[in-house]
Formats: C-alpha cells, structure tokens, sequence
C-alpha cells in the first residue's frame, strides 16, 4: 500500500465522543477513532467510579460500559460490569478473619440478568456454620432487592453502596464483621437476550422420558 493511500484512509478516520450512560449523567468516558461509525459500535470502555465523580477515594471501583449506538460524532453505551480492584479486596481481608462470598444471578423487574458477587470480611475467624448463615443472608437480600427493582435501580444501589450497607446491617449480627462490599456486578443478557433464550428453551414432560429400571 503506497504511502499516499495509507495518508488518505488516515485522513477519512473520525474521532467520536464516547458518553456513559444517562444513570451515570452522560459523562465523557474518552474518545475513540474509527473510519466508519458501525466499527465503533462493541467497543469497550474501562473508568474508574473516581474518575467519574473527581473524587480519588472511588478509584478502587471500576466501571466498564459498552458501546451500543452511535450518533454525528457522539458514542452512547450502556453499563456491562462493576468491579473492586484487586488491591482494595485484599486489604480488607487481615491475618485471622475470615472471608465469606456468594455469586448470585438474578432477573430484574425489566428482565436484565445480572450476576452479583458480594463479600463479607469478619473481624476474626468464623466458624463454618456462621459463614454459611452469613451467605445465606447475602443470597437471600440480594434476591429480595433484585426481585422489585429495574436494571438501573439495580447498579446505582450497588455503585452507591446502598445494597453492601444493607447486607452489612443484617449479617452483622451474625457474627461481627469488618467489611460488606460487592465485589463484582455483571451484565449477563439484555432484555431481548433472555426473552431469546426463553423462545429456545426446551420443557420435557416427564411421560415422554424413558427410565430404566
């Protein structure tokens, strides 16, 4: 390819504003560059919640969001996962406590799947009947919160630490604990995803089994 060609497809690439979503106020997440808009489209995008808010004690949150449409010069995505920094998780665990974490998948009043991953750090070691009450109780409030809520409400009382102080607030009683977060949120299927996987899935009626005796 001449050097005349490789100047010319240069010269026809457009740089686009990529936006976060309107929960997170339509903030400027970067740039990204592409001849056409539709290569634009999938591309990922990784900030951290500090970076969002200008505030450095939130940079051990990570936001990563998914660009879904394009518009003029404008790049909109969505949200696709919440995560901690690995740094941040293992200094809330010390020498003597224990470590307690769950991953629960749920469905959203508007029919998001989401898995979430919270985590409970005790001040000192738990024996296993208490971790497992503790993960009962993660399990249990997670699907009780989901179960009325929208994708949205979802992310914003995860981001905003709504649903770890709510964890934190019944299995304190437990057994003392010295840290609830969630660690990990992640989109798993959209709407039209899990209504897709409905269509397909398969019931068996149990007459039409065959079972050896």
């Amino acid at each position: 390819m001449s050097e005349r060609s490789v100047s010319k497809r240069k010269q026809q690439k457009r740089w686009y504003t990529v936006q976060a979503p309107e929960q997170f106020d339509r903030e400027t997440l970067g740039k990204t560059t592409a001849d056409e808009p539709d290569k634009v489209l999938g591309r990922t995008i990784e900030t951290t919640l500090g970076e969002l808010n200008n505030d450095a004690s939130e940079n051990n949150t990570k936001l990563t969001f998914k660009i879904n449409e394009v518009a003029s010069d404008t790049a909109y995505t969505e949200f696709i996962k919440h995560e901690l920094t690995r740094d941040y998780l293992r200094s809330l665990v010390r020498r003597g406590s224990s470590k307690v974490e769950a991953f629960i998948t749920v469905l959203t009043t508007d029919d998001y799947r989401v898995q979430i991953q919270p985590v409970a750090v005790t001040t000192k070691r738990a024996d296993a009947s208490q971790e497992k009450a503790i993960r009962r109780t993660m399990i249990d409030l997670v699907e009780e919160t989901v179960k009325d809520r929208t994708f949205e409400e979802v992310i914003d009382s995860v981001v905003e630490g709504r649903l770890s102080s709510a964890i934190y607030g019944e299995a304190k009683d437990i057994y003392p604990l010295r840290r609830v977060e969630i660690q990990k949120t992640t989109l798993e299927a959209r709407p039209e995803e899990v209504a897709a996987e409905e269509e397909t899935a398969v019931d068996v009626d149990e007459d039409d089994v065959d079972v050896e005796a």
